[in-house]
Parts: C-alpha cells; sequence; structure tokens
C-alpha cells in the first residue's frame, strides 16, 4: 500500500504565530506516528516562518517511521543540514527565494549536470534522493540521467482538473509520467493538493505510487474530524 507521509509544517506555523512552544512540534511528531502515518515530512525554507532548522536537528532523534526533508538544495544551509541530520529521504524541490508554496518542477534536462552532482552528495550519506518533477515524460526521463532514486509528481494541476470533474483527463498525464519512472527503475511518490476526495482515484489509477506527502488538507480536515480520525481518513483513500 502506499505510504502516507504527512508534512507537519502547518504545525509549526500555528506554533510561529504565538511564539512560545504550542503546539510542541515534537510531540505532535510522536503522535502523528502513533496515529499511523507511515512518515514524517518538513520543508524547512530560509526564511524558517514555519519549520525551523533547528527543529529539524530535533525532529532527526524522534522519528520511527520514515524522515522526508523537503526543500531547494541550491541553498548551501539546506544542503548542510540535510547532510548533518540524514534522513530518509530528501525531496529536491526548485523553489524561489520568498516562494509561498512549490508551484513547478524540475528542469532536469536543463540542470541535469547540477542535480547529478548533488542527488551524488546526498546518496553517499546513504539518504534517498527524490526529485519534485512535473508530469511531463522528457522530465521524467533527464531524472533518470541524475541518478535520482525517486521522482515525485507534482499534483497541483491534477487537483485542479478533479474538482472540476475532469477526473479521467486529469490523470492521463500522471499515469504516463509514473509509467516512464517504473521502467526508468525509478520509484514514484506523489505531492501538492492531494485530499480526501481525490486521492484514491490518484492511487488506484498508479498502483506502484510509493508515497504521497499531504500536509495542509489534511490539517484543514483535521480541524474539524479530529486528526487521529483523519489520518486513518486519508490512509484508507490509499488502499487499492
Amino acid at each position: 500500500m502506499t505510504k502516507l507521509s504527512v508534512n507537519i509544517n502547518k504545525f509549526a506555523t500555528l506554533r510561529n504565530a504565538r511564539g512560545g512552544n504550542n503546539p510542541d512540534l515534537l510531540q505532535v511528531a510522536i503522535d502523528v506516528q502513533q496515529m499511523g502515518a507511515d512518515g514524517i515530512t518538513v520543508h524547512p525554507r530560509p526564511d524558517e516562518r514555519h519549520i525551523r532548522y533547528s527543529d529539524v536537528v530535533s525532529l532527526k532523534k524522534i522519528i520511527t517511521t520514515e524522515f522526508n526533508i523537503e526543500g531547494n538544495c541550491r541553498e548551501q544551509k539546506f544542503i548542510d543540514l540535510v547532510l548533518a541530520t540524514c534522513p530518509d529521504q530528501v525531496t529536491l524541490v526548485p523553489d524561489e527565494q520568498g516562494q509561498l508554496t512549490s508551484d513547478h518542477g524540475w528542469d532536469t534536462i536543463k540542470h541535469r549536470d547540477y542535480l547529478k552532482e548533488t542527488v551524488a552528495l546526498f546518496k553517499e550519506k546513504g539518504i534517498r534522493v527524490s526529485l519534485f518533477v512535473d508530469p511531463v515524460p522528457e522530465m521524467v526521463r533527464a531524472a533518470a540521467d541524475t541518478g535520482t532514486d525517486r521522482v515525485e509528481l507534482y499534483t497541483e494541476q491534477y487537483a485542479k482538473q478533479f474538482s472540476a470533474g475532469k477526473e479521467k483527463e486529469a490523470i492521463v498525464a500522471y499515469v504516463e509520467a509514473a509509467k516512464i519512472a517504473q521502467a526508468s527503475s525509478l520509484g514514484v511518490n506523489a505531492g501538492h493538493d492531494l485530499d480526501l476526495q481525490n486521492l484514491h482515484f490518484f492511487c488506484s489509477h498508479i498502483p506502484w505510487l510509493q508515497e504521497v506527502s499531504i500536509g495542509h488538507a489534511l490539517i484543514c480536515d483535521a480541524l474539524y474530524l479530529g486528526l487521529s480520525n483523519t489520518i486513518q481518513l486519508y490512509k484508507r483513500q490509499l488502499s487499492h
């Protein structure tokens, strides 16, 4: 079954809004794992507006499932952080300075040489690497040339089309991209705007999908449904 990695950035945003340590991010991570999540995802950004770099160091000590750190590897501070903490997986995202949220994948053709060097840097430390990519065949094929272990398909366009009632059209590019990844011996992850409405349709069409990373939608649902219940509802959507 596809694994659910819960992105806990929003808990850090709430904590930072008032200062202090409420909610306690470490306790959140412990509880989320005990509630059934298969992993914890964080995405530290240079301005530390949610996850702080110090959080990542502390979280590493208490993660008992899988730890996935997302971020912009063009920031040396991010590279140093990942190499120092050695998470199970690093997901490389081509964010720009001050970007609100990730909104595009890597141009793996243009940046192939750079990514090849960067991927090797992390893999030397035994860290699994995933590249954030759009569902474009050429980008997936070029990703394989970088030496990455996986690609994470950027699913915003799928989510938008799904909500417009065009789910059959929405899934086509993702199935094709996932098949290319599979044929290239790449694992397939996915993330961005996946939720309780669109998740099952997505993963049922890509049964070899290995992991989804979900934060914003899951936390929004948890406000109404409760965190433990929400995690189980998401995991149910991932069962084929």
